[in-house]
Formats: structure tokens, sequence, C-alpha cells
């Protein structure tokens, strides 16, 4: 069968649309603060993910269901993707949504950097350094909460091991199967965590409604996009295409939330961007970013 050649453009355009989703996703979810709080967000965002997603890929079909050993690794892949979204969404409570995602990209870049040995490598960790470095309280930064910042740095920590998990959880089930059951063990950390900390609102139509917007455009939207362009596009340039995700979340934050950013910190950003892109392009493994923050 002939290929079709414009599926690559399609696949990125369609991957495009798939960061559009996760960071507009994000920004709804920072709305929702200030009636139930991040926590409560976060367990309406994973319950919400885990029906939707369970109920698409029904892992329980013959065959299918994990047995054994494997539920290990899919116990500590879901309380890491469970911690991970904690943190984010703590993090985003206090500084910008852009300087989250790219202060939460140093751990995908590591990731990447993982056993290669070119001499570029270097230079991907000095612009990575830099960029942090400029985000740094000091100057037109110093407004920054530190405790927003450390939060974000755990979160792109859980992302390098989410990825690691996730390599090995892909390899003993497909891919659907394991972020839905990851999603849903995920949720026996942040739903009980969120609850606590909830108010009363979040059991009104209009919040839940939002909740499963949240969930739909940060969770079961991109990731059906992104498995569909995996297929037509190499993962190294799904990789490159992904490291624009801090900028995209920039523009999310700028247009939706009015989170205006000042010029060192767009040059931060513009930082971790090169270096996550040229780490993905001389990285010695090819390493699939997904976006489930």
């Amino acid at each position: 069968m002939p290929r079709n050649p414009s599926a690559p453009v399609v696949s990125v355009l369609s991957l495009l649309v798939a960061m559009a989703s996760v960071q507009i996703g994000a920004a709804f979810a920072k709305h929702l603060f200030s009636d139930v709080g991040p926590m409560a967000t976060v367990a309406l965002r994973q319950g919400f993910a885990a029906i939707i997603l369970l109920a698409v890929f029904r892992p329980w079909r013959a065959g299918l269901w994990p047995t054994g050993r494997r539920w290990r690794t899919l116990a500590l892949y879901g309380i890491v993707l469970g911690v991970m979204n904690l943190v984010f969404y703590a993090s985003i409570a206090r500084i910008p949504l852009g300087i989250a995602v790219a202060i939460e990209f140093i751990g995908p870049l590591a990731v990447a950097l993982m056993g290669s040995r070119h001499k570029l490598d270097f230079v991907w960790i000095v612009l990575a350094v830099a960029g942090l470095w400029v985000l740094l309280p000091q100057g037109d930064a110093a407004h920054l909460d530190p405790l927003g910042v450390i939060f974000a740095l755990i979160a792109g920590a859980c992302w390098g091991a989410y990825i690691l998990l996730g390599q090995k959880v892909g390899s003993q089930m497909p891919g659907g199967v394991a972020v839905s059951l990851g999603i849903a063990v995920s949720c026996i950390l942040t739903v009980p965590v969120g609850l606590s900390t909830a108010t009363p609102a979040l059991f009104t139509w209009p919040v839940l409604l939002m909740g499963l917007g949240v969930a739909l455009l940060s969770g079961a939207i991109p990731f059906t996009i992104e498995m569909f362009a995996l297929k037509a596009i190499p993962t190294k340039t799904f990789g490159i295409l992904m490291s624009l995700e801090p900028a995209v979340a920039a523009l999310s934050g700028l247009v939706l939330l009015h989170e205006f950013l000042t010029g060192r910190q767009w040059l931060a950003i513009a930082l971790i961007i090169a270096a996550s892109a040229g780490a993905t392009v001389t990285a010695r493994k090819a390493v699939t970013v997904k976006d489930t923050a």
C-alpha cells in the first residue's frame, strides 16, 4: 500500500494541536484553583481521565490485563504519575504556567541525555543550566515563588522517572492499556489528597463539568492524538516537536491567564527549548516524551 505523503504533515499539525490541548487544559485547571484548590483539581482531572481512558481501552479484555510482576512496575508508574501531577499543579498555583513547564522539562532533558556520549551534549547541559539560572530568583525574576520553583523541579524529576517507567511498562503491554491503568492507579493517591483539601464547591455541576473538560483537554484528547502522530513521524522528530511545550505553555498562560513574562523569562524558556531539542537530536536512544501534566 503506497504511503500517504501528507501523513507526516498532518501528524505534525496534530501534535501541535495536542500540545495546545494539554496547556489549554492546564490553564482551565488553574481557573478552578480559586474554587476548589489545586489538589482537588488534580483529583477531578485524574478521576475523569481514568474513567474515559478505561472505557476507551478496556484493559480487562482477554490478554490485556496485567499479571504478576507487571503490577509492581505499573503500581510504581501510577504513583509517580500521581505525585507528578500533584506537585505540578501545586507549582502552577504559585508561578506562571510557562515557567513551570520550562523548569519541569529538565526531567525529560536529563533522560534524553542519559547514556549519550556526544560532545555536543555538554552544550545542551550548559544551555539548560543557563536557562535555569536565568529563572532563579534574581533581578527581574525575583518575584518567582521559591516553593513554586521547587515543586516544578520535583515534577521534572517525576516526569523523568515516569518516562523510564513508561518505557518498561510499555514493553509489557499496549500503550493505551498501560496509560489507562497507570492513571487509574494514580487516583489511589490523587483522589484522597484532593478530597481532603476540597471545598463543597467540588460537587457542584459547573466545577464537575470544568473538571471533565480539563481531563479531556489535558489527558484523553492529546494522548489519542499522540498515538496517531507517532505512527507517521519518527520518534526523534516527535521529541524535537515536544520541545516546544514550554513555549506553548507560556503562550497559553499569556492568552488565557494573562500571565505576562519578562524578557529574561522568555530567554530562559528559549534556552531550555534549545537544550531539549538539541539533546533529542544527539541522544543515543530516542526518548518519547509524553506530557500528562
